[in-house]
């Protein structure tokens, strides 16, 4: 794939130098020479990283319409087409997510994603508790109908949600206040992109994506002047929902990185 190639199939993904560089592992400020032509012979190296951003498709998308059809799907459908009905005729052994009518793959998550999930829930609940905050906080398998609509399902690894009037029938009907995904190398494309842009949208107020493997916690609000900020996991991390009050520690949590 060209340089020119490549520029074509960012403004098709519509993927900014900062996303090109997470995925890829590609510093930022490269990203940029490369792509305005400062640079005018990269690496072969970082050629090939950054080609293997660019050309790949969402490839969690991995049921197919015999798939959901033998579940029990009275049609065979498109991709993009699946709704809620569809999402509840997978067997619940099989986790899924259903975003904007296609149906995601969710790969079991493994012993240390659960324990750094875990942990940073054992503080937000802990700090409920002790100040009585009005609030709700759940770790996944939640079902989350972030759009009100039959067509968006989601299970965020951890959320924290205000509007008690939101939770029905065990599950949660909106956007919550507050959305934690730990990514996984086949989640992350997901995570960084399509879930930053349905939360944004629905209404979530605070999103963090903690990359295990990189050792960084990049922390997104979206009702603040500075869009998104990143951390190296060696300080604590501020709640922005709780105005700061509480802090996230991750003491343990970097201990357990290490060995994924």
């Amino acid at each position: 794939m060209t340089i020119e190639e490549m520029k074509q199939r960012k403004l098709q993904k519509g993927y900014s130098y900062a996303q090109i560089s997470e995925l890829s592992g590609v510093p930022l400020g490269t990203v940029q020479k490369i792509f305005s032509g400062e640079t005018e012979r990269p690496r072969y190296a970082t050629l090939q990283a950054l080609e293997q951003v660019l050309k790949s498709e969402d490839t969690n998308m991995v049921l197919n319409d015999s798939m959901v059809y033998s579940y029990g799907s009275p049609l065979e459908k498109n991709p993009g087409a699946y709704t809620i009905a569809d999402y509840f005729t997978i067997p619940d052994e099989i986790r899924v997510e259903l975003i904007d009518g296609a149906i995601y793959d969710m790969a079991a998550p493994d012993f240390e994603h659960q324990k750094i999930v875990g942990e940073i829930y054992r503080q937000i609940a802990n700090y409920i508790l002790e100040n009585n905050v009005q609030c709700e906080a759940g770790i996944s398998p939640i079902d989350v109908r972030l759009d009100c609509d039959d067509r968006t399902m989601v299970q965020p690894d951890l959320l924290i949600l205000f509007d008690h009037e939101k939770i029905q029938n065990g599950k949660v009907f909106g956007a919550p206040d507050f959305v934690l995904e730990v990514i996984s190398p086949s989640t992350k494309r997901k995570d960084y992109f399509k879930k930053l842009e349905k939360y944004e949208n629905a209404g979530v107020r605070e999103y963090w994506i903690l990359d295990p493997y990189k050792k960084q916690l990049l922390v997104f609000f979206f009702e603040g002047d500075i869009y998104a900020q990143r951390y190296d996991l060696t300080q604590p991390v501020a709640l922005h929902i709780y105005g700061g009050a509480l802090q996230i520690s991750f003491d343990h949590i970097l201990k357990w990185c290490s060995r994924m």
